[in-house]
């Protein structure tokens, strides 16, 4: 049965939207205060040129930002004033810094296009939204949209190239000439990259089962294709001489059906090839083994030129995602960064002498559960430290010859741009006093790492938002991320999806909640075998086991009630909170679910395509019943807690259908649900208000269930209105 009473339930929260006054009380805080706080989702730096540029959000209203060396003072470069749902991503600067451009619209975090390529109208705009490329000249004058496009690309004689529906198109950067098309392939054109001197355009011409690097120099030439061949070929990378291109190859879609019950290494290799010849080589081959498969974290190959003619890629050798460094001539790879931790981020230094990155490692205890800088030659494995302590640091980029710029947080300061010395020294934010004024950051909990033993064995790792000042045991929730290739961190996210829930988790500790979030097996952080583990997600739900014996853990903390249990999480954390209350309605006591998966089998022909007709079968028959026995849909019979189901309509990661199919399940089974939809959003909410008005309904929901006299309180005060125009977006 459907329950109907959420608006009575949320009007304590969104009381919230109301004024209020300027100061919140240390101890408490509205959902919306918590909400308020700026995000940087993008960093990007000229490179050659000393300017760096940066995508700023606030409450939904995103903006660019500026700042030039040598004194790096930040400065605003568009007027946008609504939070009207539309994404600005893919900043691009040209190599001298001389012009940007940026991409206004679109759900550039989709797994597939919505039916017809249209691109998200979150705010119910009643003209169709475009995906189109705003440039910005530093000579002066506001942006100007260029062209509808995505994809940019600006050469060193400021052309730009893009893309429309998989073919390559230029324009130029005034907006006052009409755009063509450079050429025909009849292949799916992406991954620009232009030479250095700008001659010439690299690109990957995807043909289906393969795919190829190719060059256009001009309209009266041909086409060239490095050593074509049945393999993947892509992440084309021009040497500094513009004489040679490193690419990836894989192997091409083909031979007999992969399982899908069972891990098979996928092997992958970097190949240099001749821009004149067109002759490739191999340098470096991965081992045929799990190890030595294609990589999966930030960057996958994150391939680059360097200094000495010697190419970096990131590869899982040793159990870790690390960096190596190959002669551009073949030979053994150098591991530039040996330990028992992740590299994520990947920049280069203006001279090539030294990779720059993020990773989770230091000196300060649970630093495997943060973000630092670093920097290596890419000669030697020495790597020094950047930033460290009880900090986070990420998306680091040369700023010029001698500084860094990166994206800095706390447990208790939310992200802002900042830079320091290459040597660490001297560290700025670059906006100073960045935070709205009553942002209740002193009020938040020091979360703590912990550590819990599934049935299996396997160690999983979380962390622990909980108040000491309990008088009487407080329900306990169980959050978990999505992905699942995630890690929650000890303080604020890198990912703006995340940072909302950090904060949510916060708010939830503040109000009478222990959360305990769990870094479950399938997660980033604690290597490779962790990240591909064998039974999980639809060949067996293994990671389920930690999720268990995180809820087991959190029923023996000190101050927290038992059996008053819930459990939370989006996409899939929203798979997994589905599971919990399908398999373990006598644990968890309510749940709150957004666009989560509820039954795999629907999503095999998605994930793996469609099955050929041919002789071979391979496994599917049995991954279809595995799927869905690894499915919540599979055990609502046992489904007896109530839960929240949340989704927007335009989905493009999750179908929406998936809600839909759970719906009429809990109805048949009158299992109680209520839920929340927003029409016309898509899987990661872009417009502020649709995650207040989620994230409240997930506070008030678990509330009602779990501490129904919370709700007696009166409301806590609201926030003071968004700082003015020129001190908003992103």
């Amino acid at each position: 049965m459907m329950l109907r009473p959420l608006a009575a339930a949320l009007s304590g929260v969104m009381a919230a939207m109301a004024p209020a006054m300027a100061e919140p009380p240390r101890d408490s805080f509205t959902m919306a205060q918590a909400l308020n706080y700026p995000f940087v989702t993008e960093i990007a730096a000229a490179k050659n040129g000393n300017r760096i540029a940066w995508l700023r959000n606030l409450n939904g209203v995103r903006n660019v930002w500026v700042a030039d060396g040598p004194d790096f003072k930040a400065r605003q470069v568009t007027r946008y004033r609504d939070d009207d749902g539309q994404e600005i991503t893919q900043l691009t600067l040209s190599p001298d810094g001389s012009h940007l451009v940026y991409v206004r619209g679109g759900d550039h975090d989709a797994n597939w296009p919505a039916e017809g390529n249209l691109p998200p109208d979150p705010a119910a705009a009643t003209d169709q939204p475009k995906v189109a490329i705003w440039a910005v000249s530093f000579s002066g004058g506001a942006p100007v949209k260029v062209a509808e496009g995505d994809e940019p690309t600006i050469s060193a004689t400021d052309q730009l190239a893009y893309v429309v529906e998989d073919k390559v198109w230029t324009v130029r950067l005034d907006g006052k000439s009409k755009p063509v098309r450079m050429f025909f392939d009849r292949g799916k054109d992406h991954d620009l990259h232009w030479s250095p001197d700008g001659k010439r355009l690299a690109f990957v011409s995807d043909r289906g089962g393969h795919s190829f690097v190719a060059i256009f120099t001009g309209k009266s030439q041909p086409l060239a294709y490095l050593s074509p061949s049945t393999g993947h070929d892509t992440s084309p990378r021009w040497s500094f001489d513009g004489k040679q291109i490193a690419f990836v190859r894989q192997p091409g879609t083909g031979g007999p059906p992969d399982p899908i019950l069972k891990q098979i290494p996928h092997p992958w290799s970097v190949w240099v090839g001749d821009a004149a010849t067109q002759q490739a080589h191999a340098v470096w081959k991965s081992p045929n083994t799990l190890l030595g498969s294609y990589p999966e974290t930030a960057g996958e190959a994150n391939l680059n030129w360097a200094d000495g003619n010697r190419v970096v890629f990131l590869a899982d050798l040793d159990n870790w995602p690390h960096l190596y460094s190959v002669s551009a001539n073949g030979g053994t790879p150098l591991l530039l960064t040996p330990g028992a931790f992740m590299v994520e981020h990947v920049a280069e230094s203006k001279d090539h002498k030294f990779i720059i990155y993020s990773a989770n490692t230091g000196a300060a205890p649970g630093d495997g559960d943060r973000r630092h800088i670093f920097r290596v030659p890419v000669d030697r494995a020495a790597p020094q430290p950047i930033t460290a302590g009880e900090t986070l640091e990420w998306n680091p980029v040369s700023a010029d010859g001698s500084h860094v710029a990166f994206i800095g947080a706390s447990v208790r300061r939310p992200p802002a741009v900042a830079i320091a010395g290459m040597d660490g020294k001297g560290r700025r934010d670059l906006i100073p006093g960045d935070i709205p004024r009553d942002y209740p950051g002193a009020a938040f909990v020091v979360p703590n790492p912990v550590t819990f033993t599934a049935s299996d064995g396997v160690v999983a790792h979380g962390q622990l938002f909980q108040r000491g000042n309990a008088s009487a045991p407080k329900p306990g929730i169980i959050f978990v991320h999505g992905g699942p290739p995630r890690q929650m961190l000890l303080g604020w996210h890198y990912m703006d999806y995340y940072s909302n829930a950090y904060a949510v988790n916060q708010y939830l500790a503040a109000h009478g909640f222990a959360v305990l979030s769990v870094n479950y097996r399938l997660g980033i952080g604690y290597g490779h075998a962790f990240h591909h583990p064998d039974h999980a997600g639809p060949a067996g739900a293994a990671e389920y086991k930690d999720v268990l014996a995180g809820v087991k853990f959190l029923q023996t903390v000190k101050g927290v009630d038992p059996h008053r249990i819930g459990m939370w999480g989006g996409s899939y954390g929203g798979f997994l909170t589905a599971l919990a209350l399908a398999r373990n309605s006598d644990i968890f006591k309510a749940g709150v679910d957004l666009h989560g998966v509820h039954d795999w089998s629907q999503l095999i022909e998605s994930d793996y395509g469609k099955e050929k007709e041919r002789y071979e079968k391979g496994d599917r028959a049995q991954a279809m019943k595995v799927s869905f026995q690894s499915s919540p849909d599979a055990d609502i019979a046992r489904w007896k807690s109530p839960v929240l189901l949340i989704q927007g309509d335009d989905d493009r990661n999750v179908p929406f259908d998936q809600t839909i199919d759970l719906a009429r399940r809990l109805e048949k089974q009158n299992v109680p649900y209520e839920e929340l939809v927003i029409p016309n959003e898509i899987h990661g909410f872009l417009r502020h208000r649709s995650w207040l008005t989620a994230d409240s309904a997930t506070a008030a929901f678990l509330t009602k269930q779990l501490h129904p006299n919370a709700l007696a309180a009166p409301p806590s005060p609201a926030p003071t209105r968004a700082p003015a125009p020129s001190r908003q977006g992103r």
